[in-house]
């Protein structure tokens, strides 16, 4: 038989049990909660310290990258695409400066601008001209075409590189070192000693450093992406190598037989120009000879060898 005393002590430890377990519910509950906040802190040094920005390749403020998750990144259209493209071409006119000129008003025309820009002249003395044009992407081809037209192409080099990946990497880093940079903001102004304020400071500098390295890596890539390169060269062509290789015609070789035979009365003039003095000294002598020499010399013997003459005396 049970006395109320005995009832009331078992009441009492039933209570108690209850008690106790509603306690250690609580308790529990209460540590998980300090526990997820401790983790929390953790992750939030951890970004102080350079890990944050790296840690499962998760990204605040929808990042572009894959999250731990399985979260896929996001497709990239075909319009997305980014393609830096270079030309180099090499062409023979027959005016360098004048083909200069076409070169940059085809740039311009297109919306372009001419870069650096170099004239010399070889050992033949023909003009040489190098020129680097920037055109934009839709006006590539036509700008290619149109200097190709400007005289003889000798060499055509034209290169297409394919950076998506690059352009999308960039801008997902970015993004993920904005939030990073911002994570290490918000401990600073939570941080109330003063060496983690030095600490936090320091690791700002080199975050925010990080972030414009990939800023301008960004600006470098829209600018190569938006923007093709032409360099090209311009060659005077040999004006007396071509004249040689032509074949003479009937009316070449007249020509040069006209001007031989010319120059052959040319130099029979300067000879009989030189030889006329002594000729005319020689007519003269010659002249002088017959009519007075000549005769005096044939008369003196005849007059000294005549017989009557001699008989007469006597």
């Amino acid at each position: 038989m049970h006395t109320p005393k005995k009832s009331r002590h078992r009441t009492v430890q039933a209570l108690s049990g209850v008690l106790l377990a509603l306690s250690l519910a609580f308790t529990g509950c209460s540590g998980a909660g300090s526990d997820d906040s401790d983790s929390g802190g953790d992750k939030a040094a951890g970004a102080a310290h350079g890990e944050g920005s790296r840690s499962d390749g998760k990204l605040d403020g929808g990042g572009r990258a894959e999250s731990s998750r399985g979260g896929k990144q996001k497709p990239v259209k075909p319009t997305d695409t980014h393609i830096i493209r270079t030309a180099t071409l090499t062409v023979r006119v027959k005016d360098v400066p004048a083909a200069l000129d076409e070169a940059r008003t085809a740039a311009e025309d297109a919306g372009g601008i001419v870069g650096n820009e170099n004239t010399s002249r070889d050992d033949e003395g023909r003009e040489r001209s190098r020129v680097v044009l920037r055109v934009p992407q839709d006006r590539y081809a036509d700008v290619l075409a149109s200097l190709e037209g400007t005289g003889k192409l000798i060499d055509r080099d034209a290169k297409a590189q394919d950076v998506t990946d690059q352009v999308v990497d960039v801008e997902s880093r970015i993004t993920s070192q904005r939030a990073s940079v911002a994570r290490v903001r918000e401990l600073m102004d939570k941080a109330t000693k003063l060496s983690d304020v030095v600490s936090l400071e320091g690791e700002l500098s080199t975050r925010q450093a990080d972030l414009e390295a990939l800023l301008a890596q960004q600006a470098s890539l829209k600018d190569r992406t938006s923007m093709a390169t032409i360099t090209l060269s311009l060659t005077e062509a040999p004006v007396k190598a071509a004249a040689a290789a032509d074949d003479p015609t009937f009316l070449d070789a007249l020509s040069g037989g006209w001007d031989a035979f010319v120059t052959m009365l040319r130099w029979v003039a300067v000879a009989l120009a030189a030889v006329l003095p002594f000729a005319a000294v020689a007519a003269l002598l010659l002249l002088l000879w017959l009519r007075v020499v000549r005769p005096r010399l044939s008369h003196r013997p005849a007059a000294a060898t005549d017989p009557s003459r001699e008989g007469d005396e006597g």
